[in-house]
Parts: structure tokens; sequence; C-alpha cells
């Protein structure tokens, strides 16, 4: 019996886990990063890192982060005692036996745990009822974004000499090349502010950490930019490239509406 408490307790941490990842990644978090804080959670290590400062800040992801400690404190302690029972007053003998269906059930979790199809199918399953039963919504952001379809969402550092600083994002025409700037971190008298939805009078300054949308290519290339005639011609480049593409796409969508009309 203790030796089956112990298989069990390490199932319900797997579910628990799972669950827990599932409840952040519908706050918002990445999947990795929502899989490391939950195990970190969980198992109470490795909560130190600056990623958890997104996790603490947020008042849902507080709760889900609470709920999962108090429930790894209870595994974790529940495991160890029925480990313990497991193998008190067993003869060396049966003490190998155990030892050996002990090796064999986690092996089996492990794989349990590490499959794809069940992790879909979990997944699913826990997305559902905690849509159910709780305000969270789970939101496909790699969809929304475009993510997939050659846009991306960078921080860029503006290093000194660089092409975006001293200016104003007026004067810069970032939408021009098909960038958007969501915000900037900087550091106001030791400490780091977040400006969002900046407006077209911010000037960016050095030192600054811009959260950008836009086509891939176009923000690797604008990291790199620096002022001067070469960075000015970059720009150029871009806002010729990002007019390009928009003919592109405005092309098909009148193939669209025209094939619509016919039908």
């Amino acid at each position: 019996m203790p030796l089956v408490m112990v298989l069990l307790t390490i199932l319900f941490s797997i579910i628990i886990v799972r669950i827990g990842t599932v409840a952040l990644m519908m706050t918002g978090l990445s999947r990795d990063v929502a899989v490391f804080q939950a195990q970190s959670a969980f198992t109470g290590v490795g909560f130190t890192t600056s990623e958890s400062e997104y996790v603490v800040s947020h008042p849902v992801r507080r709760r889900i982060i609470r709920v999962l400690m108090t429930l790894g404190s209870a595994g974790i302690t529940t495991a160890m005692a029925s480990l313990v029972l497991t193998f008190v007053g067993q003869s060396a003998g049966e003490a190998a036996e155990r030892a050996g269906w002990l090796a064999i059930g986690i092996a089996g979790l492990y794989l349990f745990s590490r499959s794809r199809v069940i992790d879909r199918w979990m997944s699913r399953v826990i997305a559902r009822m905690l849509e159910r039963f709780t305000n969270l919504r789970l939101y496909d952001y790699e969809q929304l974004l475009g993510l997939s379809k050659g846009y991306s969402i960078a921080m860029l550092k503006v290093q000194p000499g660089s092409w975006l600083a001293g200016r104003s994002l007026r004067e810069l025409k970032l939408a021009d090349e098909g960038v958007l700037v969501l915000g900037i971190y900087r550091r106001v008298n030791g400490r780091e502010v977040y400006i969002g939805a900046p407006r077209g009078d911010t000037v960016i300054l050095e030192g600054d950490t811009l959260v950008c949308y836009g086509p891939e290519g176009t923000l690797a290339g604008l990291a790199r930019r620096l002022r001067g005639p070469e960075g000015d011609r970059e720009h150029l480049e871009a806002v010729r490239a990002e007019a390009k593409r928009r003919e592109e796409v405005e092309k098909e969508l009148a193939v669209v509406r025209s094939t619509a009309r016919r039908a």
C-alpha cells in the first residue's frame, strides 16, 4: 500500500503541475515559461529567476502559484512519508523487490508525462475545465499575432550610436517599415519603468529597451542599424520592402473579394 501511495502521489504531482502550466498559459505566459514556473512553485526550488517577477506581479498568477506551492508542500511530504514506509520492516529481498516495482512505476509515469499525445489531450481537457469553472481564457498568442506568418515580437536594446537614439517615434516613422513600438523599458533614478503604448512625441534614449512588433527581418535589421547616412538608407529600403509587402497583400485580398462576389 505505501508503494501505491508513492506512485499515486507522483501521478497527482504530474497532473497538478500540468493544470498549473495551462492556468499560467491562460494568463499570457509562453508554454516554456509556464512549465518552468509551475514546476518551480510546486517543488519550491528555482523560483528566484528574473522571470518570476512577471509572475508575482500579476494577481491571478500569484493565486495560481500560491495554490501550487501549497499542494507541492503537501505532495512532497506525503511522498517522502510513503517512501519511508515502503521499506520499513522489510527484509533485504522484499526491499529489493519493492525497489524494482518502484523503479518500473516511476519509469511508466515518466513515459506518461513525456507523451505528446497525452500532453495534448490533458491540455485540452484542463483548458476546457478551467474555462468552464474559472474566469481564465486560453489564447493562442502565436496565432493572434501572426508569429508563424513572418511577424515577431522583439526586445531591442538601444545601444550608443544606434539609429533610434535621440529621436522621437514621429521622426523615426517606424510604422512605414511595418514596425509598431508597443512599449519602452527605461531606467529612471536607478529603477526600471515601463512606458506602455508610447506616443509619437516620445523620444528614444540610449539604454532604452523597446518592445517592438513587426516583420521578423525588419526587426533584426533595426536592432543593428547605426546612426548616419547608412542607417537612413536602410530605413528607406525597409520602407520600400514594407510598401511592396502591403501591395502583395492587397492583391491577395482583391482576389479573395472577387472570388467571393462571383460565388
